[in-house]
């Protein structure tokens, strides 16, 4: 029959359903439609009959029938990034293998898009595809204001081994944050549960658990201190939530330090949490730390401040 295709799986797509296997490459391929074909028998696998939920192998064979309309709808769909903004995605990469890419995200650049934000990570991805098929994978997030490290997955397993170890914290993430006022210990673990109230987040016996590590790695008097976070669970704004609820909010952020920080004419209009070091090790059977430079608006306002950082 003219037109029919004899596609083999890519390794890539290893145990991916049949059905999202179509959405990947024929997305105007309609639910309807596919069951419709799967149904005729003019889509098989190997040769056999198949079921929408089919989990597919590396080196089987799909027969697809003439499906250029579906084709030709995937082409489209494909994300077109402008040279400046690929330029822009490629520099800031710090840590690139076959299996990660680590980038160095700037504060003020949104992970994924949403509600007036059209220029995003996410929107930007098929510029870091490199030598690979595949566009890469988001598998966690940081905060738009949130400048530093960010992990994306070059494959489908290491996208399912990265959102396993970010949603189990197999992996140490160590922050950095620029503080108005200074804890009364050095170091110590901050416990408490926290709850979504509008656009913050505040203490409250009916939230979740959330618990943060902390250590002092110097002050200016009782003004100012550079603090390391690392959080032991995920909930949204821990550390910026935290940092508060020890009298120590973090500079420059809106919800959490509001106007204040405009008595400090040295502070950028920009949230000084950095997401500084992440600890890859678990995930690689082997010593991997990965550590991504601070902006240098922070590196500024550390220097002006009287605060001594040496990366």
């Amino acid at each position: 029959m003219a037109g029919v295709e004899i596609v083999k799986v890519k390794s890539a797509d290893d145990g991916m359903r049949l059905n999202r296997w179509f959405l990947k490459y024929y997305p105007g391929l309609s639910l309807g439609r596919l069951q419709k074909l799967l149904r005729t028998k003019q889509i098989k696998v190997d040769g056999k009959k198949a079921e929408s939920s089919l989990r597919l192998l590396a080196g089987q064979e799909i027969r697809v029938p003439p499906l250029d309309e579906e084709k030709q709808a995937a082409e489209i769909k494909k994300d077109f990034v402008s040279a400046k903004d690929a330029a822009f995605i490629q520099s800031l990469v710090i840590f690139k293998d076959k299996n990660i890419l680590v980038l160095n995200k700037p504060s003020g650049l949104a992970v994924q898009g949403g509600t007036n934000t059209t220029r995003h990570i996410d929107g930007m991805l098929e510029a870091l595809k490199f030598d690979a098929d595949e566009k890469p994978k988001l598998v966690h997030r940081i905060d738009k204001d949130t400048s530093g490290l960010l992990v994306l997955a070059r494959n489908r397993k290491y996208a399912e081994l990265l959102t396993k170890a970010f949603r189990e914290h197999q992996l140490q993430k160590t922050y950095l944050a620029f503080c108005l006022g200074v804890p009364k210990q050095s170091s110590g673990v901050i416990r408490s549960k926290l709850l979504k109230a509008g656009e913050k987040v505040v203490a409250s016996p009916e939230g979740k658990d959330a618990v943060t590590e902390f250590d002092v790695l110097d002050v200016v008097g009782n003004k100012f201190s550079l603090i390391e976070a690392s959080p032991l669970t995920g909930r949204t704004h821990q550390i910026r939530a935290h940092l508060e609820s020890i009298g120590c909010p973090i500079a420059g952020d809106d919800k959490y330090f509001g106007e204040s920080r405009k008595k400090f004419d040295f502070l950028a209009d920009k949230l000084y949490l950095h997401a500084y070091k992440i600890n890859l090790s678990p995930l690689y059977n082997k010593k991997l730390v990965i550590k991504a430079d601070l902006p240098d608006y922070f590196l500024e306002s550390l220097k002006a401040s009287g605060i001594n950082f040496k990366e």
